[in-house]
């Protein structure tokens, strides 16, 4: 028997919000509510300096919905936005990165970014933080691609985190990284319907609520272009710099002057790019293909006047790998498609960057 959103929602009326007196439907406090597959996803979108008098109102909600037949997992997260965010989202002039500050733990914040999507931001994301792992750096990796969150499969990562008091969440480790994702809150064909406000407060609680530990340097998956979570980092935390991806092709260059130049604004130092699938080798005859061609992202990493780190090539060991839970520089430290990583990982660690 499936679940329909009205029972969810009328189950929902049962719980009361503490501020307004009011269930927590009327209150208008209950966001972002997905029911699919036997699975219920909502948000009770709180102001965030009441998390603790809200937490057990998440729990009885989540306990309430748990119990309904037809449900098979519940996930209910808090998350709050400043009532200065304007409340049609209509775009007003830049932000400024005002408010910044450290995450507690954490020594620097290296934001991994791309202007397009599909040019492997994230698997260089995973592979770089195991390869700083393996230089004896203490990593973490907070996916912040919300619509899109694979770090939990290419790390090989599963499970929810625990919050033993409702408010700390306790991130998951492999391959000697931290990880948290908003994947691991979620089933992994179950899509994240947000806005904006949503997405912000979801990304602070994972960069202030995660208990990260003692940290070196903290990896940030970023989502693709120049929208509301890259914005919210920059201006919510100290960002020590900012690592550009894309492929040589053109119109993935056009995309990545506009994250390079957003990065820019928000005043976040550019530590360098990187070109991915740069080539290709034939595994049968050795011939050797630019399959995006090539170069287009040295010459325009020499134009902006900022390091290149890495040609990295295409391989299907690479893609096996990320898919399989062992990103490639775990897996086969000794490839030459593993080095690439390890190198951008020793040349950061000696520029002081990592």
């Amino acid at each position: 028997m499936s679940i329909s959103r009205e029972t969810v929602l009328e189950t929902l009326k049962s719980i009361s919000d503490p501020v307004s007196g009011q269930d927590i439907v009327a209150a208008g406090i209950v966001r972002g509510l997905t029911v699919e597959n036997g699975s219920v996803l909502f948000v009770l979108e709180i102001d965030p300096a009441k998390a603790e008098v809200y937490s057990p109102v998440r729990d009885a909600a989540e306990a309430a919905i748990q119990n309904l037949t037809g449900v098979e997992k519940t996930s209910v997260m808090l998350t709050g936005h400043s009532a200065k965010a304007p409340p049609d989202l209509k775009p007003k002039k830049p932000a400024e990165p005002q408010g910044a500050q450290k995450i507690p733990g954490v020594d620097r914040i290296i934001a991994v970014a791309s202007g397009k999507g599909g040019v492997g931001k994230s698997t260089v994301s995973a592979n770089l933080a195991c390869a700083l792992a393996m230089q004896g750096r203490r990593v973490g990796l907070l996916d912040a691609d919300v619509y899109g969150p694979s770090q939990p499969r290419m790390l090989g990562v599963s499970g929810r985190p625990a919050s033993p008091d409702g408010k700390t969440i306790l991130p998951l480790r492999n391959h000697g990284v931290t990880m948290m994702s908003i994947g691991l809150m979620t089933n992994e064909d179950q899509a994240v319907v947000w806005r904006g406000p949503m997405l912000m407060g979801a990304l602070q609680q994972m960069m202030m609520q995660v208990q990260w530990g003692a940290l070196d340097v903290l990896i940030v998956d970023l989502p693709p272009g120049t929208g509301d979570v890259q914005m919210t980092l920059a201006q919510k935390a100290q960002v020590d710099g900012a690592i550009v991806v894309s492929t040589p092709q053109d119109v993935a260059l056009i995309d990545a002057r506009k994250g390079i130049d957003m990065f820019n604004k928000l005043n976040v130092p550019i530590l360098g790019m990187i070109e991915n699938m740069s080539t290709h080798i034939c595994s049968n005859c050795g011939h050797e293909e630019h399959v995006f061609g090539h170069g287009g992202v040295a010459a325009e990493a020499e134009k902006l006047n900022v390091p290149l780190l890495a040609e990295i090539p295409l391989h299907l060991d690479v893609r096996m790998a990320a898919d399989g839970g062992a990103p490639i520089v775990t897996s086969k430290p000794d490839s030459a498609q593993a080095k690439a990583f390890l190198d951008i990982a020793a040349g950061l660690v000696e520029r002081g960057a990592a």
